[in-house]
């Protein structure tokens, strides 16, 4: 049986200076591993708060979100760290690289810390081929092109093997061309690993490439909608 994500009647409330903001308004969401899925809507309409809420990275003002039928909001801040850990990988439109790491070492540093039963080197390099940057294993990330800096989060991304990618407009600073390259490599990943992939975008031509189109707009879920059966 595949896992689940899924949000009960989530709310997210900002405060400041006297005013409310709701960026979510009661979403109801499931999604399935091994879905490949988008969600789109214009800017301010919810998309990255409600990618943070699935991820863990935020938590709701109200409503929840289970893992496996199980609210992730009685989890301690070190239990909720582990889930992530071992559950999902972030992939962000600014690739957050550290600059004064080589792409080999950027690959490795969600393990650095952490006790794992495998060679990390091993892996990072067995990833850094995956993603076709063999050759840049010894290169920081300014002497890198866009794209393959997104590359190398995306390996980033899969160094833990989770079973989710959440990627927040992974395409969204690079060419045309390049985008395509980047979003053919998570197509890839979720047929090839059967990992559910979340994407965030505002193309449409993109979105409607996805098993599934989430759209949105003022913090609502205004569609759920089967796209492709295969993308």
């Amino acid at each position: 049986m595949r896992n689940s994500i899924e949000c009960r009647e989530i709310e997210k409330l900002f405060k400041g200076d006297g005013i409310e903001t709701y960026a979510l308004k009661d979403v109801n969401l499931k999604i399935t591993e091994g879905e490949f899925v988008s969600i789109i809507g214009p800017s301010g309409s919810g998309k990255s708060t409600l990618l943070s809420i699935l991820g863990t990275l935020d938590i709701p003002s109200s409503g929840e979100m289970l893992y496996e039928n199980k609210p992730t909001n009685k989890l301690s801040n070190k239990q909720m760290a582990d889930f992530r850990f071992e559950n999902i990988g972030f992939i962000f439109q600014q690739f957050h690289l550290i600059p004064t790491l080589t792409a080999l070492e950027n690959i490795m540093a969600p393990l650095f810390g952490r006790k794992v039963t495998y060679d990390k080197k091993q892996r990072a390099q067995e990833l850094l081929e995956m993603v076709g940057l063999k050759d840049k294993e010894n290169s920081l990330p300014a002497q890198l092109s866009g794209g393959q800096q997104q590359r190398v989060a995306i390996a980033r991304a899969l160094v833990h093997e989770p079973n989710w990618l959440l990627a927040d407009e992974p395409t969204g600073n690079l060419d045309t061309e390049t985008g395509e390259i980047i979003f053919q490599l998570l197509l890839s990943l979720n047929r090839e690993k059967g990992c559910g992939v979340l994407f965030v975008t505002h193309d449409p031509e993109l979105a409607n490439r996805a098993n599934r189109k989430i759209e949105m707009r003022d913090g609502l879920l205004i569609a759920d909608t089967v796209v492709n059966q295969y993308a």
